[in-house]
């Protein structure tokens, strides 16, 4: 059944949404979270091959572009870490009054700190966290990486001074161009107050890690918080697509989704 496509009107602008209706009887409903900047673009493909997988399952589906991201209105450098929670509240609301279900949350990286941040203050029926983002000071840092290269291929380019001298920037109100995007200030400053080890989520999770081969054990900081959260962590073995040079799919990581879900 091919998906629905709509803008959802919020307060702050329209939203583009891909909504997949549930197959038979609905079991359940979820709103998709998706990843931070290039790493949404990697992941459309997984997130809808999902979508359908667990439509087929009986879940409907809400997939929301955020604000300022996909084809939703606004710029990246206009978004705000709390415009984004408000459109997880739009979509919620439009998932529980379609189909009659409380809705809950599937996020991935950046998305699923994100998830786990709005479900501490607003009701969410369960989330699904694929490999969260566990420290939102390292994840920025990383996302600071990408233009401290630039600058170093580009001649022409100032030295950056690296990642301390672009915090620098951000917190004396400069707005950065990294890998395309425009970082403001305030969304950065959010994501860097963020530790998923204070967001123990009060509702049923399931949280799958991704690794590159079975050997290898999950990370340690996410058994830690695991521990923290008195969770149960999934391993999946697969490549990190959001990160893929080219587009991936992962048939395992559906494969193990759908039967945590199945079984709920």
């Amino acid at each position: 059944m091919p998906a629905e496509a709509f803008f959802l009107a919020t307060p702050l602008g329209a939203r583009y949404c891909l909504f997949h209706a549930p197959q038979g009887a609905c079991r359940g409903a979820l709103v998709y979270v998706h990843p931070f900047a290039e790493e949404m673009n990697k992941s459309r493909r997984m997130a809808a091959v999902q979508a359908r997988a667990l439509a087929a399952l009986g879940y409907g589906v809400l997939q929301i572009d955020l604000a300022g991201c996909g084809d939703s209105e606004g710029d990246f450098g206009d978004a705000r870490w709390e415009h984004w929670k408000a459109d997880l509240g739009a979509a919620s609301a439009w998932l529980q009054q379609r189909l009659d279900r409380p809705a809950g949350l599937w996020g991935l990286r950046l998305g699923a700190l994100l998830a786990l941040d709005y479900a501490r203050g607003a009701p969410v029926a369960h989330l699904l966290l694929w490999q969260p983002v566990l420290q939102g000071a390292a994840f920025l840092t990383q996302f600071l990486r990408l233009r401290v290269a630039g600058d170093m291929l580009d001649a022409s380019e100032a030295a950056s001074g690296g990642t301390k001298q672009l915090r620098a920037q951000l917190q004396a109100g400069e707005a950065l161009e990294i890998a395309g995007y425009t970082l403001a200030p305030q969304l950065a400053a959010s994501i860097d107050a963020l530790d998923a080890a204070q967001l123990a989520p009060s509702c049923p999770t399931h949280w799958i890690e991704i690794v590159a081969a079975q050997e290898r054990p999950l990370p340690p900081a996410a058994t830690r918080i695991a521990t923290v959260w008195s969770q149960q962590l999934q391993k999946v073995v697969c490549a990190p697509f959001w990160s893929t040079q080219e587009i991936a799919e992962s048939p395992q990581l559906v494969a193990a989704t759908c039967a945590l879900l199945r079984h709920d």
